[in-house]
């Protein structure tokens, strides 16, 4: 089991020394001599885990969405706004978040196939909705795959945005003023009024699940 520990360990430290190359860097600069001198392994212990730059890429773009799970919520609306504020807030320093975040949206080197980022984020929302639809939090009359992939498309433009302005320290609040305008086309009014859009909650939630998981870490 400690052996097993040990092998889950090194793989997340190359995973975020991988991000942060790519963050860096981008996709084509990026170079497995950079991520081995970032991550402080051997060249066998990186390709027990990945076989090459792509593997890794695509790791990372996987992880993006793994490691966003917040705490169910009642309002699975309140669920999908809690799910892009997290993400809005570790934007700001998470090497994860940050290098899949480039690696998506990334422009020029056609080696690496990024669609499947933006396809798992989808149905990711997708799913959220389809839950929220069931409970009736959202207008029978919206498409809920128009609307997943509206939001995560306009999410990446936000990210964009935010990221050339001020290295994303203001995306929870664009990200807070796109729900104020854009929530209200999709969410029974009931629902709306109900909803917590506070540009802080990131913040305070990631807080939150880190101190869970290493309460759990240290169980174990």
């Amino acid at each position: 089991m400690a052996q097993q520990d040990r092998a889950i360990r090194t793989r997340r430290l190359i995973l975020e020394a991988a991000a942060a190359v790519f963050d860096d860097l981008g996709y084509d600069r990026a170079t497995i001599a950079e991520v081995l001198e970032r991550a402080g392994v051997t060249k066998g212990a990186l390709y027990f885990h990945f076989a090459s730059k792509e593997q890794l890429a695509l790791a990372v773009l996987r992880e993006h969405v793994v490691d966003i799970a917040v705490e169910p919520q009642k309002i699975k609306l309140q669920e999908f706004v809690d799910s892009g504020q997290v993400l809005a807030y570790r934007l700001r320093s998470d090497p994860i978040q940050r290098g899949a975040a480039r690696l998506a949206v990334e422009q020029g080197s056609n080696h690496l196939d990024r669609k499947q980022s933006m396809i798992s984020w989808t149905h990711f929302v997708e799913a959220l909705f389809a839950k929220a639809r069931g409970q009736g939090e959202i207008l029978e009359s919206v498409n809920i795959r128009d609307a997943a992939e509206l939001f995560v498309g306009a999410f990446a433009g936000l990210q964009m945005m935010s990221n050339a302005i001020s290295n994303q320290a203001d995306l929870s609040h664009r990200l807070t003023v796109f729900f104020q305008h854009t929530l209200p086309s999709i969410a029974a009014p009931a629902v709306l009024g109900r909803l917590i859009l506070d540009s802080e909650r990131g913040a305070k939630l990631d807080a939150a699940l880190r101190g869970k998981a290493l309460a759990e870490e240290v169980s174990d």
